[in-house]
């Protein structure tokens, strides 16, 4: 599908590609990965012709269509939903033509409509909008009344709607909540072409993607599986790469030594200047140098308080209106690791500010450990960051009796050396400034750790890094994360937000996910109806009834119902233009192929039914059972 060949780019003081060249498959679903700056984001401009190529080729078929969510939406007065349906520029195209188009060519034109499915298409851009997390009365509400964040969505829903041959996405959970990256993990697993993402998101490269495509020292390396068939790969390469290393320096000793005993006997020279020769071109193999991630320092509260931390009983609250979390029962002990779940807007920040102290209760009681320690940690702390300052004017009003050295020591402790200490934050990295601030919230040995998001800019060896930081804290967590990888491993306990208020969730996160995706499911065959709150948690399983395996004979049914759906409303299609009399006048041709093409279309309707009988029947009986 995509073919590079020895790509060359220098931008900025620096090489970005080396004579890169990798070819892609048709439909391959790529992760691209490597070190924050290397240039993954770089690479899709080249790919898209924003940037210029210093030499070599990208090379896509012909017509080849391509699609990428370089920004938010703009602020237009066109609803949601016909923003989105607006992206399919052929099926608009084809409607447009319907208003003007000659008798002879409305045939043509109805056919082609068919084939690409176009009925089908609002309730298809409704089930993307609803997995990424809009409600259906949100569909007729203008551009305008979203926010930018939510346009951000809005441009995601309308690139997988359009279904490009070749799909660009550059950290697409960066702007999504934890329901929704779950969702667009299903949703890339299924896409039908060819899509690259740059993600450092674990979870969506192990079961997204069927390709990793590695960038590093200005060269792309293609391998096949996730990222974790992608970690094992390129760490056996590395050892045999060191191997041979370690087995050619060896070799080139042994006859350096020979060399030097003996290129001074004329009886030997010969021989000397042989292996002289052969040294020459013995292969030059670089040692493998480790790449070094710094540490996040989580430093663990000295004293421990008595339990609980918090509760809260009855609790109401909010910003002075209606309440946004009332009914609030809850505990928080010093070992709990707790994860937040719940869509935008259920009121989970609303609860750290809340358990942060920034919020006062407006009804209930909150009682609170009068020595507890708390390191808050969300996004607004980056992006209020004075882009004058430096990490080093930073800590000196953070630690004033500290010494210079003991300051700049700290610094580089988190990761920032020295040439960094003094460096303005308009030129740090994302992953630098989420670097300094995730140190500096904990750097007092907080009893609690509200982290809200913390890893939106770090990379998957940073997030690493955090996770060892976070296993070795010894304080209480509240995790609020679309990175389902660290959170499986951090949260020990789950509360989801819904219906304004916060419950414990009674199951883990495979089975929240199936949640959220038949939430998705549900939404998307009823987008008519409007819903003015999400739906609970579903109940747990009577701990004494075994689980079922109903998932496979649940989506035959569903996908037998779906094929009925799209084979019945083709049929109506081909009906509706036989109902035109001037079709048999004017092309009995035409009129005969329509003919054949009904009888096809009544034998595939038959089949459908008789298979969406046999798949539900299926279904029903293991419920039953």
């Amino acid at each position: 599908m995509l073919q590079i060949q020895n790509l060359v780019f220098d931008a900025w003081g620096r090489r970005f590609f080396d004579q890169a060249s990798v070819s892609l498959p048709k439909d391959a679903k790529v992760g691209l990965v490597g070190r924050n700056g290397v240039g993954k984001s770089t690479l899709f401009k080249l790919i898209l012709g924003q940037l210029v190529l210093g030499s070599g080729e990208i090379g896509l078929p012909r017509q080849a269509r391509i699609g990428s969510v370089d920004q938010e939406h703009p602020a237009t007065p066109v609803p949601l939903l016909d923003t989105v349906l607006a992206a399919d520029l052929e099926r608009s195209s084809l409607l447009a033509r319907l208003e003007t188009a000659a008798p002879e060519e409305l045939g043509d034109i109805y056919t082609r409509l068919i084939e690409i499915d176009a009925d089908r298409a609002p309730s298809r851009a409704a089930e993307i909008l609803a997995g990424l997390g809009f409600a259906n009365e949100d569909l007729a509400r203008p551009m305008a009344e979203f926010s930018g964040g939510w346009r951000m969505r809005v441009a995601l829903a309308a690139s997988l709607f359009a279904e490009p041959d070749l799909l660009l996405l550059d950290e697409p959970t960066n702007y999504l909540d934890l329901e929704g990256a779950l969702w667009l993990e299903a949703r890339l697993r299924k896409y039908p072409h060819t899509a690259i993402v740059i993600s450092h998101d674990r979870e969506l490269l192990n079961n997204s993607v069927d390709h990793i495509l590695h960038l590093k020292d200005g060269k792309l390396e293609l391998y096949s599986g996730g990222y974790d068939s992608f970690e094992r790969q390129l760490t056996e390469k590395l050892r045999l790469q060191e191997a041979n290393r370690v087995k050619i320096e060896a070799k080139r000793a042994h006859m350096q030594s020979f060399v030097d005993r003996f290129k001074a006997k004329a009886s030997k020279a010969r021989q000397a200047q042989s292996r002289m020769k052969a040294i020459a071109k013995l292969p030059p193999v670089s040692a493998v140098i480790e790449e070094h991630v710094a540490p996040f320092t989580l430093p663990s509260p000295e004293r421990p308080l008595p339990p609980p931390l918090i509760r809260v009983e009855g609790a109401a609250v909010g910003y002075g209106d209606a309440p946004i979390l009332k009914r609030l029962d809850l505990r928080l002990d010093l070992d709990d690791r707790i994860g937040l779940l719940g869509v935008n807007g259920a009121g989970k920040s609303t609860f750290a500010k809340l358990v942060a102290g920034a919020l006062t209760v407006e009804s209930g009681h909150l009682h609170r450990s009068g020595r507890l320690k708390v390191g808050w940690f969300h996004q607004h702390q980056i992006e209020a960051m004075d882009p004058t300052d430096t990490p080093l004017e930073i800590m000196r009003r953070a630690l004033p009796q500290s010494t210079e050295s003991q300051r700049r020591s700290k610094l580089a402790q988190f990761g920032l050396g020295f040439e960094k200490q003094d460096t303005t934050v308009s030129n740090l990295s994302g992953g630098e400034r989420a670097r300094l601030l995730l140190n500096m919230v904990a750097m007092e040995a907080p009893h609690l750790l509200i982290l809200d998001e913390p890893t939106n800019h770090l990379d998957i060896d940073s997030r690493r890094a955090l996770l060892d930081a976070l296993n070795d804290y010894e304080g209480a967590v509240i995790l609020i994360t679309h990175d389902r990888s660290l959170m499986e491993l951090v949260a020990d306990r789950l509360w989801l937000a819904a219906d304004g208020t916060i419950k414990p969730f009674d199951g883990d996160l495979e089975d929240y996910a199936r949640f959220v995706l038949d939430r998705a499911r549900v939404a998307a065959r009823a987008p008519t109806q409007v819903k003015a709150e999400a739906p609970p948690p579903p109940p747990p399983p009577p701990a004494q009834r075994p689980k079922v395996p109903t998932g496979p004979a649940r989506r035959r049914a569903e996908a037998a119902e779906a094929a009925l759906t799209r084979a019945t409303e083709a049929l109506a299609q081909i009906d509706q233009a036989l109902t035109d009399p001037q079709v048999f006048t004017r092309d009995p041709q035409k009129a005969a192929e329509l003919g054949r093409r009904r009888e096809q279309a009544q034998a595939a309707v038959n089949a459908a039914e008789l298979e969406w009988l046999e798949a539900q029947e299926a279904y029903e009986a293991l419920q039953v059972g």
